[in-house]
């Protein structure tokens, strides 16, 4: 099975790219999915939020307030750093279980949604990786639409991940998805075009 990461950066679009490739039947595991279910699941993760960041960033059915706790972390790297050492081994056991339910049904492409693909070096498992970029201009502007966020706020968030243009350094097919949505699927045609020409030569 080829597996392929699909990152990029809050606002690059994403969530629309992932979709596209559902609309193909092409197996999608959303990492920020994946998050929610693991602190669903799993009971010692808010006890671990609770002891390390207080009670204050859950409501009154014990979940969690994600973008008020978003609005906290992604103002101080060190409260990021210790809220990902938390959670991301429990996210990414179960993003390779969940590869490997894809495997096993006998897919023969299953890819990884994940806004911090390469921070946490998960693109290495990936046979290709693929991001979704834009300038950093439009990236404010989309996000400040689509969340009602001011400026600051977007910053923190944006600043907190490695820059789009540094992830092209690690990206093996890069989507500029500052255009229209038709432009976009031109792009992703021609992308999967070439990974199902890698497919058949393996």
């Amino acid at each position: 099975m080829l597996k392929i990461g699909l990152t990029g950066g809050i606002g690059s679009g994403k969530s629309t790219i992932s979709r596209m490739l559902k609309e193909r039947n092409i197996p999608v595991i959303d990492a920020d999915s994946v998050s929610r279910e693991v602190i669903k699941n799993n009971l010692e993760i808010p006890k671990e939020i609770k002891l390390n960041f207080g009670s204050e960033f859950f409501d009154e059915n014990n979940n969690l307030k994600r973008q008020e706790f978003g609005n906290y972390i992604f103002k101080n790297k060190t409260e990021r750093k210790k809220y990902e050492n938390i959670i991301m081994p429990y996210i990414i056991k179960e993003i390779f279980r969940s590869m490997g339910v894809c495997e096993n049904l006998g897919e023969s492409i299953c890819v990884l949604d994940a806004p911090t693909l390469i921070e946490n070096g998960v693109h290495k498992y990936m046979d290709i990786n693929i991001l979704v970029w834009l300038p950093k201009n439009i990236q404010i502007e989309r996000v400040k639409e689509r969340d009602k966020m001011n400026e600051i706020n977007v910053l923190d968030r944006i600043n907190s991940q490695m820059s789009l243009e540094e992830k092209k350094q690690y990206a093996d097919f890069i989507i500029d998805n500052s255009g229209n949505i038709e432009n976009t699927i031109k792009q992703l045609d021609k992308i999967f075009d070439s990974i199902n020409i890698m497919r058949d030569c393996r």
